[in-house]
């Protein structure tokens, strides 16, 4: 009785044009990101933030309190690339107050909030 050996490798190593198997923010996003969360911690306006990273996007969640819903999250989906951008902005109830292909010109949706705070 002989056994056939599987090699058990991860899918995304499977082959380098393979899809990663999760979407994430990179560095610089990150960077823009954090920034302007900061100036609101600054402010006394947002308290926490969450990152989930999923199959198809990834998303900053931002807090009032962490115990509650987000009050705005930040969306990267690289789908959306080609067509309206793939960076959105989307308040509590799911209203999108800002979406596009530049993550900086996004973000100034916040500006009149930033504003708002001093």
């Amino acid at each position: 009785m002989s056994a056939k050996i599987i090699p058990l490798t991860p899918r995304r190593f499977a082959s380098s044009n393979s899809a990663p198997a999760q979407i994430a923010f990179q560095r610089a996003e990150l960077s823009v990101i954090l920034n302007l969360y900061g100036q609101m911690v600054t402010k006394g306006v947002w308290k926490d933030y969450a990152i989930d990273m999923r199959k198809n996007e990834a998303v900053f969640s931002v807090y009032r309190r962490a115990s509650e819903m987000p009050i705005y999250q930040i969306f990267k989906r690289p789908d959306l690339r080609n067509k309206q951008g793939q960076y959105s902005v989307v308040a509590h109830g799911g209203l999108i107050l800002k979406r596009g292909h530049d993550l900086r010109t996004v973000l100034r949706v916040f500006d009149k909030i930033k504003l708002k705070g001093s």
